[in-house]
């Protein structure tokens, strides 16, 4: 504890290091997914081959890619942006199998519902697809958060600043209360962006607490693609 309170700062900073190399690929991976999943989902050849190569590519051991993007990327192996481009291969890796299930877990019903209404398919996808599948989004989402984090301290071999490098550094010190830091804050950083992913998706998922107080029964879905035919001013 002492250790902890005389270098509170340079923890800290790292743990502003570690958060953002995680929290960046988290968000790209998410802006790729998104469309590339879509165009799985709408065209059945594609699927397959989709799910098949987001399986191999987080197979790719973390530390070789971490080596290996610097002579493609023509950056230095201290460069920040290898990481984030690695973990973003690897938040693409689990987001387009999650947005797929996201998107199938959205019920038909409600898609054919909203072309009869006069949904055009762009904003079938904006107003229905999508706000309906976050629940199962965010479920994968916080399954990359906790990944991304953990993945970054691997990083810190290769000498790039996060929370890792006093892990390397305790290690080469024999000094254990170093690493046990190390464990307690990333586990810190992980519980807090859980959290913070548990409070968005309840923001932006209102008809899911909607349904949870008004019991089983109660018609959210249809509700809520009512509530956005009216928004959208689409034809009946």
């Amino acid at each position: 504890m002492e250790w902890f309170l005389a270098n509170s700062g340079m923890v800290m900073g790292l743990a502003g290091q570690h958060l953002v190399l995680a929290l960046i690929p988290m968000v790209l991976g998410l802006v790729i997914s998104i469309p590339l999943a879509q165009l799985a989902r709408t065209h059945p050849a594609l699927r397959s081959v989709v799910v098949t190569a987001s399986s191999l590519l987080y197979t790719v051991p973390s530390l070789a890619l971490f080596i290996i993007l610097p002579s493609i990327l023509g950056t230095r192996i201290l460069d920040p942006l290898n990481v984030i481009v690695a973990l973003t291969i690897y938040a693409v890796a689990l987001l387009v199998r999650a947005a797929l299930d996201a998107f199938d877990s959205v019920e038909e019903d409600l898609r054919q519902a909203a072309i009869a209404m006069g949904y055009k398919p762009w904003l079938r996808f904006v107003q229905i697809d999508l706000p309906l599948s976050l629940p199962v989004m965010f479920a994968g989402l916080r399954v990359v958060s906790v990944s991304n984090i953990s993945l970054v301290s691997v990083a810190a071999l290769l000498g790039v600043g996060n929370l890792g490098m006093l892990f390397t550094d305790g290690l080469q010190r024999n000094f254990v209360t170093e690493v046990v830091v190390g464990i307690i804050a990333i586990l810190v950083l992980a519980l807090l962006m859980d959290a913070v992913l548990v409070v968005l998706e309840r923001l932006l998922t209102p008809w899911t607490r909607a349904a949870k107080a008004s019991g089983p029964s109660a018609p959210s879905a249809a509700r809520y693609l009512a509530d956005a035919n009216v928004h959208a001013g689409a034809a009946p």
